[in-house]
């Protein structure tokens, strides 16, 4: 028999605006499952990274609407969405949690011993660049604070800056194109991008000294909207080209057509080097070099986790 937390759903919950609300443990763990389902964009989403059904993920959000008496989100048919209440607990409960985080790291830093969460998000296509020091900071990191709980995952560039207004990711490790008032940023390390051409395109088979610059302005060019835009590389006119792509891999799947050339992380591009699918062209004046950095959110708190893991990039 379903209970009446079960059945909830979307119901409106009755509110008494003049009645205190405590927290006790089972609302800590309710919100945490809350914000869990909202980081993961929903509860099926959820329900993989906690490994818990999905009937019992949404009677706990549902029991979680009926102790604070609000409707948190609508998860039907047309998709997840927080309400303006649940955007409100959501934002109180990245307070609540980082304030207990606090708490408890005081407690523990007093005794020597460094516990808590870090959540770092990196931006994809960069696991084969030699010059990222994220692994190996990871590691150091690891070795160092062996009870760190360490959150690692990869987005596109908009989701980071996303995530780290909304307190989501403690920080990121993203290329920098241009500076935002609302981050810190602290540099880590360089990568190159160079342009490329498959074994499929009439340049492939061509001589390098044969290759000349004006030769280079006839093909057909890809614009990659994050990147070449802000090359400050005059001689290719990427906005005037119909060909757009926005991850790097699909900037290699362009290349590989043979209809196309394109500018590629050396780092990634090196395995299609290799296996003779692709060449750079042009002279390596062309090549782009983009710093990368750690990304803070201005007027964030930088903690004793977050201190270590700079200390481990190699950061001051």
């Amino acid at each position: 028999m379903e209970s009446k937390v079960s059945n909830a759903g979307n119901m409106n919950y009755p509110r008494s605006d003049n009645s205190s609300i405590t927290i006790n443990n089972v609302d800590l763990k309710l919100l945490r499952v809350f914000k869990c389902v909202v980081e993961a964009g929903g509860l099926t989403s959820a329900s993989h990274e906690l490994n818990i059904g999905l009937a019992a993920i949404s009677k706990q959000v549902s029991d979680l609407e009926i102790r604070l008496g609000m409707t948190l989100c609508s998860r039907g048919r047309e998709g997840f969405e927080l309400t303006e209440y649940g955007i409100t607990v959501y934002q109180a409960t990245l307070e609540l949690f980082s304030s207990l985080n606090t708490f408890r790291d005081r407690l523990h830093n007093s005794r020597n011993e460094l516990l808590g969460d870090l959540s770092i998000t990196v931006v994809d296509n960069t696991i084969s660049d030699p010059h990222s020091p994220v692994t190996k900071a990871v590691q150091r990191l690891h070795i160092a604070a062996p009870k760190v709980n360490i959150r690692l995952q990869t987005a596109h560039l908009d989701d980071i800056e996303k995530g780290l207004n909304e307190g989501r990711f403690n920080c990121a490790i993203a290329p920098v194109y241009d500076e935002k008032s609302d981050f810190d940023y602290y540099s880590a390390y360089s990568e190159t991008s160079a342009l490329y051409c498959s074994s499929e395109h009439a340049l492939f088979s061509m001589a390098d000294a044969d290759i000349t610059l004006e030769l280079l302005k006839q093909q057909k060019i890809i614009n990659h909207t994050y990147v070449t835009h802000r090359h400050g590389n005059k001689l290719f006119a990427f906005n005037e080209s119909n060909i757009q792509a926005v991850q790097v891999e699909a900037v290699a799947m362009l290349i590989l057509t043979g209809h196309f050339i394109g500018y590629l992380p050396t780092h990634y591009a090196a395995r299609y080097v290799q296996e003779n699918s692709i060449r750079a062209v042009g002279p390596d004046a062309l090549q782009v070099h983009t710093p990368f950095c750690l990304i803070i959110k201005k007027g964030r708190k930088i903690n004793q986790i977050i201190k270590l893991f700079m200390d481990s990039l190699g950061i001051a």
